[in-house]
């Protein structure tokens, strides 16, 4: 992740240096267009408006005629701030413009919320959300193998997207102001990113409505099977949450609450700091799904010296349930299908310690389930000491670490734990592929966004500072603008 911010960071600065640079070869002039009739345009004067704080800060070039608009230089001569009278070729007003011309006498239009070098700064800003989404998606498809499980791999896939979305919208206005400069200004740049979380809910509505419907359909369907306890409607909670939370930001985006200037500006600033806040946890959303997913379909090399089967709680007769004997029986066709084509036998590494309920370790019921399939014992190496998964890859790579040190190794679990066992796996200093055993349909949603919470519980000091920054970064933006 540092060597990512590292390019990011590179990229701004590249940029920002590109930004001055055209800056200073634009010199002090600043072209605006203003709308006039056809028949007035070649005949358009400018005359600077008493009370300005100095008259004499810009001097305007002569207007020319432009389509529909008339394109008149404004040559920086001292810092101050100034307004212009326009009229038409009958003497009558077309309109009053206010400029400021800055310290290093770069002009600012406040119709327009334009300035010296605007066009070189829009493109700047495509780059770098471009670029960003560029740099984001290298990574995510260089990190191959156990540096799949990572953090760093959710955020690559779900501020990719945000960085992809906010260059392509950045994009489109660039093109835009190229073309019509009068109709798309530099105030629909400001509006962009300051709404650049509305902008990107907007854009995922498709999709985060269809995940949303699908976890409630999903979650309805497993009441049908299960208790209702709180650990049974996360995903139904989460899939109402998404659907209200849309609901809200259009809510606010499309009605007034406030009659007054100061009112409406706190409205912008709240509904931009709302809708931040939850495109960043619709960012972790996406990455957590894309990544579980793929976890989930993967399939290790066929080269493997150990396959860990993560255990969980078994029948008080000592059988497996379904949920156990799907990830046993998923290591054992792997552990089959690998002898069979390439001739080389993995030790398989049942892992799970014996529960205060349990008769028996879970490593233990797994390895007897082992045994009735025919595996040999001396290619059962059991791991009875674990209470959790962080415990189970721990413990288990001291054992293969001593049966064979640097051995490849691969573990097995349920499809919606991979992702999360992987993250557990690398922090335990385990280099491990997973692989996924299949869950009913009405399970296994449920299950992922348990997984979700409990990956965003592990950081949750480092997820609450980053959605703080982005929130007061937003904001801050959004007060600047308005």
């Amino acid at each position: 992740m540092k060597n990512v911010v590292r390019q990011v960071a590179m990229l701004g600065m590249l940029l920002l240096l590109a930004c001055i640079t055209g800056r200073l070869l634009l010199g002090n002039t600043y072209v605006d267009r203003i709308p006039v009739t056809r028949a007035a345009g070649d005949a358009v004067t400018m005359r600077p408006l008493s009370g300005g704080e100095a008259r004499g800060a810009l001097s305007p070039g002569e207007p020319t005629a432009a389509g529909d608009d008339v394109r008149v230089a404004l040559q920086a001569t001292k810092p101050g701030e100034t307004w212009y009278e326009v009229r038409g070729p009958g003497g009558e007003r077309v309109s009053t413009q206010h400029y400021r011309v800055g310290r290093f006498l770069t002009v600012y239009d406040y119709d327009t919320g334009g300035f010296t070098g605007d066009y070189v700064v829009m493109m700047a800003l495509t780059v770098f959300w471009l670029g960003t989404a560029f740099i984001m998606a290298r990574a995510f498809f260089g990190a191959r193998g156990p540096a799949f499980y990572a953090y760093d791999t959710i955020y690559y896939v779900g501020f990719g997207l945000f960085a992809l979305v906010s260059g392509t919208i950045m994009l489109n206005l660039t093109l835009r102001r190229l073309v019509q400069p009068r109709n798309f200004q530099m105030l629909d740049v400001y509006a962009a990113l300051s709404g650049a979380g509305f902008n990107f809910m907007m854009v995922t509505l498709p999709l985060v409505v269809v995940f949303a419907v699908a976890m409630c359909v999903s979650n309805i369907a497993l009441l049908c099977h299960e208790q209702a306890k709180l650990k049974n409607v996360l995903g139904l909670l989460v899939g109402l949450s998404l659907l209200a939370g849309v609901a809200l930001a259009i809510f606010l985006q499309s009605h007034s609450l406030f009659h007054t200037s100061q009112g409406f500006r706190s409205q912008i600033v709240v509904q931009d700091v709302y809708c931040t806040v939850f495109a960043y946890f619709e960012c972790m959303l996406i990455g957590a799904a894309v990544c579980g997913l793929l976890a989930a379909k993967h399939v290790p090399s066929p080269d493997r010296d150990f396959i860990i089967i993560l255990g969980c709680m078994f029948r008080k007769d000592g059988t497996l349930p379904p949920l156990l004997r799907g990830r046993v029986d998923r290591a054992l066709e792997f552990w089959r299908d690998q002898r069979t084509r390439t001739g080389r036998t993995a030790v398989l590494v049942p892992s799970g310690g014996q529960g205060a309920d349990e008769s028996m370790a879970e490593a233990e019921a797994m390895r007897r389930y082992l045994l009735a399939q025919g595996v040999p014992d001396a290619l059962i190496l059991p791991e009875d000491r674990s209470k959790n998964t962080f415990q189970s890859m721990a413990y288990s790579k001291a054992l293969t670490d001593a049966a064979h040190p640097g051995g490849r190794v691969a573990f097995a679990t349920t499809n919606y734990h991979v992702f999360r066992s992987g993250v557990w796996a690398r922090m335990a200093g385990l280099e491990a592929e997973g692989m996924g055993s299949r869950t009913r349909w009405w399970y296994w949603p449920n299950a992922f966004m348990r997984e979700c919470a409990g990956l965003l519980a592990k950081r949750w000091r480092q997820e609450l500072l980053m959605v703080a920054g982005m929130a007061l970064f937003f904001g801050a933006l959004t007060v600047a603008v308005t």
